[in-house]
């Protein structure tokens, strides 16, 4: 009750809180409820194509977690730079971070356009399913370096505290996103009908306009207090800033980002490898899991956008070398956090039948959705606490290793193999799995508390 009669009367804290996770979380919520359009419309062409869409995208998953370890890592030390108003550091890390972004990104890419069949068959043995998807996966595939450009803007930008841009950009990608899908998917004004190739095209031309307009947006920007203006219109006419790739900034880097990228990265492939289980049960289940976790997207963006705001207001108090404030708001993102969570879960109870009335589904993919979710939201404190420990406290102080354990520990050694148990040797229903899988996050939230309270996180690590 102390603390949170103290979360109450912290108004700087809320004030900064707020400030930053209603931008992020209406930026996630446009993208997840884009994805949830995706799918209504999708859905219409049938059970099929949303299951082969959902392994298709899979890829795109884990090139997205990838890229999400890129931009975290970034993130962490930007976040710290920001702290101290160290600039040209800043726009170090911008550079390094679209190196390996757009580079990455290549991996995903040249399979998935050469190869798309070969890479679907790693899902799914169905030959329809495989057909659609590999012609939906290699188109979509070329927005990837696109989208790795984009990302490791919003990141920088974001540890600045400049979260109103992106949520502009997001805004008008959407809108380009929406139009094209219902044009291009069924034939509307005067566009071919293209299926899911055509939604294929659709997310295409969005991520083409998304980043050209955000480069404009950013390169339009005039300098200011924010210090934007001065990230991006500062001179590259030093000495200092045309060595970029110093050894010690370059090992810095690394030393911070490559656990967190590795983390991405190894959990990502972890959860792919319960698509491969997922997409072996059969259309119906994979077809629920896939919409599931639409709608579980759309459900948790405000918990994520507390993680995004706490993970940047973190490393802005340790890089400016106030612990003690640090540590009290890690205390306070906590409680926040989990109170919130119970009241979203219970919401997402009330609501899973309008939910389900969404889609145009056969009555057992519907029930198969509707157990889903209540596992879902019974998971739900666990899970939004574990990201706020592991993607916002941890990796805010640099305790990335310690993360990096967690997050593929409890993948790899538990969630894997109660899907393999309990999909492809005891054929349990896709909802009983799915509770099975998700006894991982009883796992992390228990060890991560305990790495938590050492306090191997509170440190500035930009400090020299």
């Amino acid at each position: 009750m102390n603390r949170l009669k103290i979360l109450w009367n912290d108004k700087a804290f809320m004030k900064k809180t707020i400030a930053l996770t209603v931008p992020v979380a209406l930026q996630n919520m446009l993208n997840n409820v884009l994805n949830l359009v995706d799918t209504l419309m999708i859905g219409q062409l049938g059970e099929t194509s949303v299951a082969a869409v959902g392994l298709a995208n899979k890829i795109f998953f884990v090139f997205s977690l990838l890229l999400f370890g890129v931009c975290s890592g970034s993130g962490i030390l930007a976040s710290q730079y920001w702290g101290k108003r160290d600039i040209l550091n800043i726009r170090r890390v911008l550079r390094i971070a679209l190196m390996i972004g757009f580079g990455g990104s290549f991996l995903f890419v040249i399979p998935s356009v050469l190869f798309p069949k070969l890479v679907m068959r790693i899902f799914t043995p169905g030959t329809e399913t495989i057909a659609i998807g590999a012609a939906y996966l290699c188109v979509v595939a070329i927005s990837y370096p696109i989208t790795a450009i984009t990302n490791s803007y919003i990141a920088i930008l974001r540890s600045m505290n400049c979260v109103k841009l992106p949520v502009v950009i997001t805004s008008i990608a959407i809108a380009v996103n929406v139009v094209f899908n219902y044009s291009l998917i069924f034939g509307k004004f005067g566009f071919p009908e293209m299926g899911v190739v055509g939604a294929a095209i659709a997310t295409l031309i969005a991520r083409i306009v998304e980043c050209s307009s955000l480069l404009l947006l950013i390169h339009l920007h005039q300098a200011g207090d924010d210090g934007i203006g001065d990230f991006i219109h500062t001179k590259f006419n030093s000495m200092r800033e045309r060595i970029f790739l110093q050894k010690e900034f370059v090992f810095k880097y690394f030393h911070t980002a490559a656990p967190v990228i590795a983390n991405e990265f190894m959990w990502g492939l972890g959860v792919t490898m319960y698509s491969l289980v997922y997409g072996r049960m059969g259309d119906a289940s994979t077809a629920a899991i896939t919409i599931t976790g639409t709608v579980e997207q759309v459900i948790l963006v405000i918990f994520f956008g507390i993680c995004s705001s706490a993970a940047v207001i973190l490393g802005n108090e340790l890089g400016a070398d106030n612990l003690k404030r640090a540590e009290e708001y890690a205390k306070n993102y906590m409680v926040l956090q989990f109170l919130l969570t119970l009241v979203g879960a219970a919401i997402t109870l009330i609501i899973k039948e309008p939910i389900i009335a969404l889609f145009s589904v056969s009555d057992v993919v519907a029930n198969y959705i509707r157990l889903c979710i209540i596992v879902f939201a019974c998971y739900m404190p666990f899970r939004m606490l574990n990201a706020l420990l592991i993607v916002a406290i941890l990796r805010s102080g640099g305790d990335t290793k310690a993360a990096l354990f967690l997050d593929v520990s409890g993948v790899w050694c538990i969630g894997i193999p109660m899907a393999f148990i309990g999909g492809l040797v005891l054929h349990m229903p896709i909802y009983v799995v799915y509770a099975m899988v998700l006894t991982e996050e009883v796992y992390k939230v228990i060890l991560g508390y305990l790495r938590y309270r050492k306090k191997k996180w509170l440190k500035n690590i930009v400090s020299v």
